[in-house]
């Protein structure tokens, strides 16, 4: 009886170790919020509402845990949220990975992979275009014809965006455009043979454990690459605490660790003519672009979507803060997590 009662133990502690240990690596772990932590979460979100700011999710992590989470304005945790321009970054990201395997380069030039698509005359600053230009939203244009062609009757948008003149040497003036970041989703289709949704899915959705999500796609089957990816808020905490651990997933590398020093670091002053950061009502503009980021104050950098999605990823506080919202003031929305958030980190 003596055997039997030392074997009964030994099995139910065996039993209770394997019901504790997560049954994959995927998740993101839940940590406790300090007293401060949790109160000034809740004056973040109040101050958010009082300033007329709609916000639909939030998730705060620090030294790798999930500290304070909430879904609101009819938001839920299982439910994808259209991220806008957050899918700029994993349009990079796809970028990195194809670099990584040699398909492609920084310096590898636009017209080179659409030789078929030119018409015309090629200009000197078309033919200059590069991989690393279109990153950095310095391609050159004047102004951005996103809209021209995303609305246009053309069903080539490649050809389209080839076809506008282009003022400015490329690499020398910034320009957010956001149908250069569709150029960039091109590019990876052609040298890689897949939709860059696809492309992802062994490299980074299913390493992070987030379900394969939905990417709109132009009239050619590629997928928009500046816009129209929806995402899950923990899929962004984690692709942010990914980020803040140089491209690393529970000790795993999973984005190269090169690329996610180059994609976060600025690549491009972004800051106009005569600029007075004394009488700048958008500081968090003009801190420098990077390849489909930008850099923020306080040494963070983030993703960025129109109407508040943002994933912050503050290295100076080992901490990732994931947002979804309906905003019409987007510096107001981050300029109150800087007052709320940051100071009980």
């Amino acid at each position: 009886m003596k055997t039997i009662r030392i074997f009964s133990i030994a099995m139910a502690t065996a039993l209770l170790l394997a019901a504790c240990t997560p049954k994959d690596n995927t998740s993101l772990p839940r940590g406790n919020a300090t007293p401060e932590q949790a109160a000034a979460f809740e004056t973040w979100l109040q101050a958010e509402a009082d300033a007329g700011q709609t916000i639909h999710s939030a998730m705060l992590l620090q030294h790798g845990k999930v500290i304070a989470e909430r879904w609101l304005n009819g938001a839920d945790k299982d439910s994808a949220h259209v991220m806008h321009s957050v899918s700029k970054t994993f349009t990079s990201i796809a970028v990195g990975f194809a670099i990584s395997e040699g398909l492609m380069s920084l310096d590898d030039h636009l017209v080179d992979f659409f030789p078929e698509k030119v018409t015309g005359n090629l200009s000197a600053n078309l033919r200059a275009i590069t991989v690393r230009d279109l990153l950095t939203m310095s391609c050159g244009h004047e102004s951005e014809h996103t809209n021209e062609i995303r609305y246009g009757e053309a069903p080539d948008w490649v050809a389209e965006f080839l076809k506008y003149p282009v003022e400015h040497q490329p690499g020398t003036y910034f320009c957010y455009n956001t149908i250069g970041t569709y150029m960039l989703s091109a590019i990876v289709t052609k040298v890689t043979g897949e939709k860059i949704v696809d492309y992802l899915e062994p490299r980074l959705w299913q390493p992070l454990g987030i379900e394969k999500p939905y990417w709109k796609e132009c009239p050619k089957g590629i997928n928009f690459g500046g816009w129209g990816l929806y995402l899950k808020t923990e899929d962004m905490a984690r692709a942010g605490q990914t980020m803040l651990d140089g491209g690393k997933w529970h000790g795993k590398q999973v984005i190269p660790a090169d690329w996610v020093e180059e994609m976060s670091k600025a690549q491009m002053d972004n800051r106009p003519e005569n600029y007075d950061p004394a009488n700048d009502p958008n500081p968090d503009w003009h801190q420098g672009y990077c390849y489909q980021m930008w850099r923020c104050r306080h040494n963070a950098f983030r993703a960025d979507g129109a109407y508040g999605q943002y994933i912050i990823v503050m290295p100076d506080k080992d901490a990732v803060m994931a947002v979804t919202a309906e905003v019409e003031n987007m510096q107001t929305e981050i300029a109150l997590i800087w007052n709320c958030i940051l100071p009980v980190l």
